[in-house]
């Protein structure tokens, strides 16, 4: 890539092959919301090619940036987390400052914090990171909750809550996630918007440095910041993501998230085992032995237990009997094409008959949930908002359904041409179910449940949400309970069929609601929406995992970092403690003795 393409703005990192309209892959936009900004409003930072005589090459390093707008300054009535105190661009002169501006929900944001987490190692004397949170939904805007998200992500650098979107406007931001460079001088010389890797900024920051350091422009001196992590209280169980209640074997599989680990106990709340060192990793092998990171999703299938490895982008098995874990699919990358099969410069010609890999050699991206059925796996891939399918032998893997586009669209299961409209559309699938003859999907980023047939010939259609709106399909949401064409939810992660009647984790709603399978229409049965961990009356913190088992809701109630009961006879919730499992260790303080 030239210093040119590096710079220019927008950078289309996918780009569809034959979709009718040109896509921006790795971001999502909010083009359908009132404080957008036109393109052409776009601040354009960028910088003519040096071609082979690179600056850097000379004696006397120069300036390689060639246009710098100077940044507007933060506005004084901002909620500062994870750091002290409120932070000002003048006050960071001497330090290139990356401004990340997400929201805790999206995908895409997701997947380039660990990136900055690696440039904030990689250059810790010279870099200062500062999230700007600009919210999507309502539940985002509260800075509670954005805390637990830091939390959750294990985010290093201070966090602004632009719950205003002042910020926002000021850098005519239009998309998450966008990245803006600010040069030690206090200029703006870098956007991008979308999802980036850490050596694309790496390149940059290198060709800088010398030309600032040199000019004495440059301030080494580390700044440290109060980190929330290092003020929290040691829990067993820390934002469990998905469980598996097990009613057979009378188990209950926890995935305990950001321990990296995934919990065994039996249903009423005996530790049985523990899979996974507690070590990010992706290390295979015994069960003190073997690593995950952030795992999400679980499938049990007679003694092989399948784990969405989330953030390692990986399917991993879990022999139950010999206690051994290996993986089965991905790379360990993240996919950057959803299309396997798909040669980058593939033309009409030469596509192939279907998208399947062998797992083991085919790159996935960030596997949320997972569903055996017959002789394969389903598995709703967040990242490229898609549903896939894997063989249970094994033999082959790839997408069952949705065009790849980020969107709330009923259809046909999935195009011959990538992208290609008219077909069914996904936004961040996060959860399956089923009543044995199709799938039904918690569509979270659509707040949407969908209804996936295990026939082909079949199409994909809406149980609830906003696939019959026009425009906004991704910024409809809200907590009305009734009939289907009314009824909303706020970005659901989880769902679970039991006899007729499909049990939504409605996550930002901090309830649980159940929706006909057949007409749609819903009712909470948990919850009074109001954020906490109490019994009675019932309260939850973003719940995001559900399963059944003996006439009883499992619940991973993720903020609290328990595990609660629902009862559906009763409507009695409870909350389960695991006997024999300790809290383990927070993060602490550098300075601690």
């Amino acid at each position: 890539m030239t210093r040119t393409q590096l710079f220019a703005l927008p950078i289309l990192r996918k780009l569809a092959l034959f979709a009718a309209a040109i896509m921006l892959v790795g971001c999502e936009s909010s083009s359908s919301q009132p404080f957008a900004m036109a393109e052409e409003q776009q601040p354009i930072i960028a910088q003519e090619d040096a071609g082979n005589d690179s600056k850097l090459n000379q004696k006397a390093p120069t300036n390689p940036f060639r246009k710098r707008i100077p940044a507007p300054e933060f506005p004084k009535d901002m909620e500062w987390l994870n750091t002290k105190g409120p932070l000002e661009i003048k006050d960071l002169r001497g330090k290139f400052v990356l401004l990340d501006f997400w929201t805790y929900c999206c995908i895409n944001c997701m997947h380039i914090l660990p990136e900055l987490k690696k440039l904030e190692h990689e250059f810790p004397n010279e870099l200062v990171v500062i999230g700007v949170h600009s919210a999507k939904f309502d539940t985002e805007k509260e800075a509670k909750n954005i805390s637990e998200a830091i939390l959750r992500y294990e985010i290093e650098h201070p966090v602004v809550n632009d719950d205003k979107l002042k910020i926002w406007n000021r850098y005519s931001v239009s998309s998450w996630p966008t990245l803006y460079i600010i040069d030690p001088e206090g200029n703006v010389v870098y956007l991008q918007r979308g999802e980036v890797k850490a050596d694309e900024i790496k390149r940059v920051l290198n060709e800088a440095i010398p030309y600032y350091r040199e000019n004495k422009l440059l301030d080494e001196k580390p700044i440290k910041f109060d980190l929330l992590a290092y003020s929290q209280t040691p829990t067993p169980l820390r934002f469990p993501g998905k469980l598996l209640a097990d009613e057979k074997s009378n188990r209950l599989f926890i995935a305990d998230s950001n321990h990296n680990r995934i919990v065994i106990s039996s249903l009423d709340g005996k530790l049985e085992d523990v899979i996974g060192s507690g070590q990010i990793g992706a290390a295979d092998g015994s069960y003190e032995s073997a690593q995950f990171d952030h795992p999400q999703g679980m499938a049990l299938v007679g003694d092989t237990l399948f784990v969405a490895d989330t953030e390692n982008h990986l399917l991993r098995k879990v022999d139950l009997k010999q206690k051994r874990v290996s993986t089965v699919a991905g790379t360990g990358e993240q996919a950057q094409n959803s299309w396997p099969g798909l040669a980058d410069n593939a033309t009409i010609g030469n596509l192939p008959d279907r998208y399947v890999g062998l797992p083991k050699t085919t790159a996935i991206n960030s596997p949320w949930a997972l569903l055996p059925h017959g002789d394969s796996l389903y598995i709703a891939m967040a990242g490229p908002h898609q549903i896939w399918k894997m063989k249970l032998d094994e033999s082959e893997i790839g997408p069952y359904a949705g065009n790849g586009r980020e969107d709330i669209v009923d259809g046909k299961l999935l195009p011959k041409i990538p992208y290609e409209m008219g077909y069914s559309s996904f936004a961040q699938p996060s959860g399956l179910t089923t009543d044995g003859e199709q799938i039904f999907v918690a569509d979270s980023e659509g707040s949407s449940i969908r209804a996936v047939p295990f026939d082909p010939t079949k199409r994909v259609r809406t149980v609830i949400g906003t696939s019959r709106f026009d425009y906004g399909r991704l910024f409809t949401f809200g907590d009305v309970d009734g009939p289907a064409r009314t009824a909303k939810l706020q970005h659901p992660l989880g769902v679970c069929y039991v006899d007729g009647t499909i049990y939504v984790a409605d996550t930002y709603n901090n309830k649980i609601k159940a929706v006909d399978a057949t007409s749609g229409e819903v009712k909470t049965v948990a919850g009074t929406g109001e954020p906490g961990n109490s019994d009675e009356p019932t309260q939850f913190d973003e719940p995001a995992g559900l399963s059944y088992a003996g006439g009883k809701l499992y619940i991973a109630d993720t903020n609290n970092h328990l595990i609660r009961v629902l009862d559906l006879v009763t409507k009695k919730v409870s909350t389960l403690t695991i006997d024999g499992l300790a809290p383990l260790p927070v993060k602490e303080r550098p300075d601690a003795p």
